[in-house]
């Protein structure tokens, strides 16, 4: 039985659990970082700073699709805030405006950063560096180039493409009517997923072996890392906010049961052949936790999720996630090689946390919301209205556009 929530109800609804669900995404990311057995960025000596074997083993397996997870569930939220946020008639010029500076004043930041610190020493060139500058690195099959300067920005590659081809793909999904025509299409969308591993698995090249994965470098690369792949996700999230909408969520999927399936399809994950944890594993609960929470927030369930400091967390992941690079990759290769007790090894990732969290928020604070007030706000065709003595100036901003993408 779907879900009483009419579609106006919906579209007056605030979405703060979501904002706040975003930081534990961010934070299976930092802890799939934290435990690595290679870094990625040369001479990919291990993260993991546990001294014991046994310990060491036994993270690096438990979170050993943690970050995949976070990543699928971030593609699938940016898919759903902006089709939960979209305006019909609105100018595709002003949407990309504010999309790319959602994302590039943060990227260009912390790409400095990176160079600066060690990608400088460790790129080889411009044709390495540049790319990654104009996030179109992650359509070049070669790792010196799509994980370069600054590993995490990989997926900013995915999300720009994601923002070029919004405009056109939400038209068609807005026509789309009924149960059948949503659900019938968002299976399709996970049957593409599916595909794209089948076609990693036995169609791309299994050699040479990745140096940071057991498959090659190649289905590595098809499988995750190409943006053109990660487009099933993304489409997911604009039907899951249209389901929302239309009040077809299924009610006995609530926030307890997407829970259990997203336990369910993490342990899956984690037995299942390595490209199949990428994505195919973990997507059905994602999208069940995503819709579940959106629209307990639709019927004003009262959850820990939107408290303020869980909101705060959410607003500042995108920088938690975008900094680990430096944070992470870079302060524990000052570390060396050494490795240490468990007492020890928990402080050091503990100061890699807070360092994390630091730059985050430094990055919220003091780089995106500044550059989204000063040119983020739409600039009126005509004269605006004075605005009531009870309401501030300015543009207005759709309530439900407080969901952090």
């Amino acid at each position: 039985m779907a879900s009483t929530t009419s579609s106006d109800a919906a579209k007056r609804a605030k979405l703060p659990s979501l904002t706040g669900l975003r930081f534990f995404a961010a934070l299976s990311v930092f802890f799939f970082h934290a435990s690595l057995t290679d870094s990625p960025i040369p001479p990919n000596a291990p993260i993991n700073p546990f001294a014991d074997a046994g310990i060491a083993d036994w993270l690096s397996t438990a979170f050993g699709k943690a970050g995949y997870l976070g990543v699928s569930f971030f593609f699938v939220l940016s898919g759903f805030v902006l089709a939960w946020a979209a305006k019909p008639g609105e100018r595709v010029t002003a949407f990309l405006r504010r999309r790319l500076l959602k994302i590039f004043p943060n990227h260009i930041v912390v790409f400095a950063a990176a160079m600066i610190l060690f990608a400088g020493s460790a790129v080889t060139g411009v044709a390495d560096w540049l790319p990654n500058l104009l996030l179109i690195h992650t359509w070049w099959p070669q790792p010196t180039v799509n994980l370069s300067v600054n590993p995490p920005s990989w997926s900013l590659g995915s999300e720009l493409l994601f923002y070029v081809l919004f405009p056109a793909l939400v038209v068609p999904i807005r026509r789309l009517r009924g149960r059948t025509a949503l659900w019938g299409w968002s299976a399709a969308m996970i049957a593409g997923m599916v595909a794209v591993q089948l076609i990693a698995t036995y169609f791309v090249p299994d050699t040479p072996k990745s140096t940071i994965t057991p498959i090659s470098g190649m289905q590595f690369w098809f499988g995750y890392l190409l943006p053109a792949g990660r487009l099933f996700e993304f489409v997911l999230g604009i039907l899951l906010a249209r389901i929302v909408l239309a009040g077809l969520w299924p009610r006995r999927v609530g926030f307890a049961v997407s829970l259990v399936l997203t336990v369910l399809g993490y342990a899956a994950a984690l037995v299942a052949p390595f490209q199949y944890g990428f994505v195919v594993a973990t997507i059905v609960p994602v999208a069940a936790l995503i819709g579940a929470t959106a629209n307990a927030d639709v019927q004003g369930r009262q959850t820990f999720l939107r408290s303020r400091p869980m909101v705060w967390l959410g607003e500042v992941s995108f920088g938690f996630y975008l900094v680990q690079g430096v944070t992470i990759f870079y302060l524990r290769s000052l570390l060396g090689e050494h490795t240490y007790s468990v007492p020890v090894a928990l402080l050091v990732i503990a100061g890699f946390f807070t360092a994390s969290l630091l730059g985050g928020w430094l990055l919220f604070r003091f780089v995106e919301m500044p550059a989204m007030r000063r040119f983020g706000r739409a600039r009126p065709r005509t004269p605006a209205a004075p605005a009531p003595a009870h309401e501030p100036p300015g543009d207005r901003t759709p309530v439900s556009a407080s969901v952090r993408d």
